[in-house]
């Protein structure tokens, strides 16, 4: 027997209307306890209905208001330890430090973040290097979007190649910055390193 296609209307003798729903914009929970902060009795009242969602939202960093927080960048290198930058610390002191690499070599930058309170979208690595106040290359590497848990994420980047020759030689400054889509900046930071022919 050939299927047959049936109307929804010719089932049940009612029209089917078309509905013109638009969900309303999702909010965040930050923003539902935002909302009406000054009336005392509506802000109790929602943080009571909220609180065992809060109870259950990973927490990494209680100071840290943001959704993410940035641990550390690794510059991968093969038959060589990685050079690990902690973000975590005085973010000034890490601009005092020249770090030496040598010419030449391919490496992958490695970012690892905790992602915290709230599911973040667009994540994005951006990096400028800059020799003698001159911008020599910029890289944007799209990230991603990461729900917040208690383990950290790691995000690596494609292979790159340093560039080699007596010219290239000397020190570069990288101004690297970990944002998203909405332009909400979670970490700025500078390091220094000295191209040179061999490794320390």
């Amino acid at each position: 027997m050939e299927p047959t296609n049936v109307n929804v209307s010719e089932c049940t003798g009612a029209e089917v209307e078309s509905v013109n729903y638009r969900a309303p914009p999702e909010k965040s929970i930050s923003e539902i306890l935002e909302a009406d902060k000054d009336d005392e009795s509506l802000r109790r009242y929602k943080e009571a209905l909220l609180a065992d969602a809060l109870s259950q939202v990973p927490i990494v960093d209680p100071n840290n208001p943001n959704r993410v927080v940035v641990k550390g960048l690794a510059l991968i290198t093969e038959d060589r330890p990685d050079l690990y930058l902690d973000l975590t610390g005085d973010l000034n002191e890490l601009k005092k430090t020249v770090y030496k690499i040598r010419e030449g070599i391919q490496y992958k930058i490695r970012i690892d973040f905790y992602v915290q309170r709230e599911i973040v979208t667009g994540l994005k690595y951006v990096q400028k290097i800059n020799r003698k106040g001159i911008q020599v290359e910029k890289m944007s590497h799209m990230v991603g979007s990461y729900a917040p848990k208690m383990e950290h994420y790691s995000y690596v980047t494609p292979m790159e190649e340093m560039p080699s020759g007596l010219i290239c030689r000397g020190t570069y400054v990288v101004k690297s910055l970990f944002t998203d889509d909405d332009g909400q900046n979670y970490l700025k930071w500078e390091w220094t390193f000295e191209l040179t022919k061999e490794w320390e």
